[in-house]
């Protein structure tokens, strides 16, 4: 995708809802606002999903054993308690773990999460957010391979690629199948970014191998993709990986991502990969969270967003935004430094230019 148009500036967000709790308090207390953080510094973008289930499903009479009162099931089945850190949760009851054939898979009681009635406040939603000048994106993360793995448990599934695919495969098969559903509706809305997500990733390199990613997940994802295209086919998808994420770029180039989330500066050289992939797709995140915004100075937080408009947005075609939610260690000034170096984060002409001179 080659731009012969640079933006005024880089558009920005702070990812997965702006704050722990924590996090979130100290905002309530130095700003003194009653906004969401999306309102109160005008993020770029705003973000519809689902509508909550009717379905009521009681997974509890799914275990032989006990469930202790802090567990909590979500409306895949999936059971979690609170973890040791702020917002985090253990997994740890996994409705299809004790599958043994994919017939079982298939007779599992899936959620609605594809059903009309959920999606029914989104059209007006997208339309309210789109007249106040924002871009909408729709939000399906935990596409297919973390949400198999929630459900079949990690090891199992890991297994399952290597000893049990037929397990794997119908696992995979129903997820895509609800995504792809789910897809047509959020593009039938007027979304205008489809937020996908997978973490493949690890922070030293690939979760899974590349023939097994491309033997269960890689087309199933295309079909996704290609369902929401499909009706809409001016809709940008973005695919979240956390991790080294280099040796997947050109996989998703292939199957019709446009945007990249989060390229973690911790693992991913943002410079090389913007030099080989940046008239190809977009970025999205780039500012560290393991790093700049919980240790570094203000000062420190202006010159990674600087370094990052260089490395990944010369060609425009960036989204500025920390590579995940902020945790409470993050000191609020540098919260405010970010927004303050997003907000200035100018490009130099707004008028088509010949950009033959890019880096490459």
């Amino acid at each position: 995708m080659r731009r012969s148009t640079l933006p005024d500036r880089c558009p920005f967000e702070i990812s997965w809802g702006a704050f722990t709790p924590g996090l979130m308090k100290v905002y309530r207390d130095r700003t003194g606002s009653g906004l969401e953080p999306c309102e109160y510094f005008d993020f770029d973008t705003r973000s519809v999903n689902l509508a909550p289930t009717r379905k009521q499903t009681d997974f509890r009479r799914s275990y032989s054993d006990p469930i202790p009162d802090n567990v909590v099931f979500d409306e895949w089945g999936v059971g979690m308690v609170p973890g040791p850190v702020e917002h985090f949760v253990e997994f740890k009851y996994h409705p299809l773990a004790g599958c043994e054939t994919p017939e079982q898979v298939w007779d599992f009681d899936w959620p609605d999460v594809d059903a009309h009635y959920r999606f029914e406040p989104l059209a007006a939603k997208v339309a309210d957010y789109q007249a106040r000048g924002y871009a909408v994106t729709g939000e399906l993360y935990q596409t297919i391979f973390e949400m198999a793995w929630l459900l079949r448990g990690m090891e199992n599934l890991l297994m399952d690629f290597h000893t049990n695919p037929a397990i794997a495969h119908a696992i995979c098969e129903k997820l895509t199948q609800l995504r792809e559903s789910q897809a047509v509706r959020y593009a039938e809305s007027g979304v205008d970014i489809l937020r996908l997500g997978d973490d493949v990733g690890t922070q030293t390199g690939q979760m899974i191998g590349m023939d097994t990613y491309r033997a269960f997940l890689k087309e199933r994802t295309r079909r996704i993709i290609a369902a929401a295209k499909r009706i809409r086919p001016d809709l940008l998808v973005f695919m979240h990986c956390d991790g080294q994420v280099s040796s997947f770029i050109p996989e998703y180039l292939e199957i019709g991502v446009d945007i990249l989330n989060p390229i973690q500066p911790e693992c991913n050289d943002l410079a090389a990969i913007g030099r080989q992939y940046g008239d190809r797709i977009s970025f999205w995140g780039g500012i560290g969270t393991q790093s700049t915004m919980p240790f570094g100075t203000p000062e420190d937080v202006h010159q990674k967003v600087r370094e990052v408009q260089a490395a990944l947005g010369a060609r425009g075609g960036l989204l500025l935004a920390p590579t995940h939610i902020l945790e409470p260690e993050v000191p609020w000034e540098n919260v405010e430094a970010f927004v303050a170096a997003a907000k200035s984060a100018l490009y130099p002409t707004t008028e088509s230019s010949d950009q033959s001179d890019i880096p490459r």
